[in-house]
């Protein structure tokens, strides 16, 4: 199963975006999130897209509206691609996608004005049962993917670490507490192999580069896909686009990859992150 992953869009996608992923072909597209400050443009094109897709709705969905009216639209746009808190099976090819907590901004267990306003005060405990809850009705056998905005806590608590905080000291741990949680509870009962996320931008305020991939001792492999901007130019000033590219089969993930194609969907650059030992 090959899927696609765009990492934080933050209104950046074109007509070249299209052409990659239709040159691609991916059996899955899924989205981390922060599509815009509350861009309904960018809503409409995910859920548009024509490949089986799941997204998350990241912070900046809510464009600083504490009343939570923009994040309800974009919601309502999205519909049922949208999986925060939820389950959405992708049929065909066959793979199960649970959501995390919508519009994180990470930090442990924070609930904006805007997610209280649309959700309610979700107690901790209730959030990590939501994604538990989710990931149990799905059969140990067929692949299970969790999409988050932001990863969980435990990968790291330096600045460069998949999900550290790096704009201001100390740098320290900003995963999600509730995602990390409910990962140790689904892993009781089946394997996880993936879970995707974005939010932590790879390149690091004070300079350097974010470790964007982990495979935990349970062989669980977590993949931030938030290179911003995701639109860029090589050193020769060609325009390059990312995409994470993954190949998953059943529960067991074979390659892992940060992309960057050109304007003519030509593979410019590639960052293997994982290959499956002696695949």
């Amino acid at each position: 199963m090959r899927i696609a992953i765009a990492g934080d869009l933050h209104g950046l996608w074109d007509a070249v975006d299209d052409r990659i992923l239709e040159r691609l072909d991916p059996d899955v597209v899924l989205v981390v999130g922060d599509l815009g400050e509350g861009d309904d443009r960018m809503s409409r094109m995910v859920a548009r897209l024509p490949y089986p897709v799941a997204c998350i709705l990241g912070n900046h969905d809510a464009a600083r509206d504490a009343h939570g009216e923009v994040l309800s639209r974009q919601l309502h746009l999205l519909g049922d691609v949208h999986c925060g808190w939820g389950l959405r099976r992708l049929e065909p090819p066959g793979l199960a996608v649970v959501g995390g907590r919508p519009a994180s901004s990470g930090g442990g267990y924070v609930l904006s004005a805007a997610v209280r306003s649309v959700w309610g005060p979700v107690p901790l405990e209730t959030s990590i049962a939501r994604i538990t809850a989710a990931a149990a009705t799905v059969s140990a056998q067929d692949p299970l993917v969790l999409l988050a905005h932001v990863g969980p806590t435990g990968l790291g608590s330096a600045a460069h670490d998949v999900c550290g905080r790096d704009w201001c000291r100390p740098a320290r741990d900003w995963g999600d507490l509730d995602l990390a949680a409910a990962i140790n509870r689904i892993r009781r009962h089946r394997p996880l192999p993936l879970v995707v996320f974005g939010h932590m931008h790879h390149r690091l305020r004070g300079g350097g580069q974010r470790r964007s991939f982990l495979l935990d001792r349970h062989n669980t492999a977590y993949l931030n896909a938030a290179v911003v901007p995701r639109h860029r130019q090589d050193e020769q000033g060609y325009p390059l686009r990312h995409f994470a590219m993954v190949h998953l089969q059943g529960n067991q993930l074979l390659w892992a990859a940060q992309c960057w194609f050109d304007a003519e969907v030509t593979l410019r650059r590639q960052e293997c992150l994982y290959q499956v030992p002696g695949g």
